[in-house]
């Protein structure tokens, strides 16, 4: 068995160690909190009220 072998092995094991990983973290995650607490988001909420620069109005004077 040549290094390149070795190589194709260990990154299938560190793939599969990181994909049970993220399995295990997923199942942590969803038993720790609620479905309502983890689908909710302020994401898209815009601020009525945007603050500009006076200085930077209108390009160069």
């Amino acid at each position: 068995m040549d290094n390149f072998h070795l190589l194709e092995y260990a990154a299938w094991g560190l793939s599969a160690a990181l994909g049970l990983y993220m399995l295990i973290d997923m199942l942590i995650t969803n038993h720790r909190y609620s479905e309502d607490l983890l689908t909710s988001s302020k994401e898209g909420e815009i601020e009525e009220a945007l603050v500009i620069d006076p200085t930077h109005q209108g390009g160069h004077q």
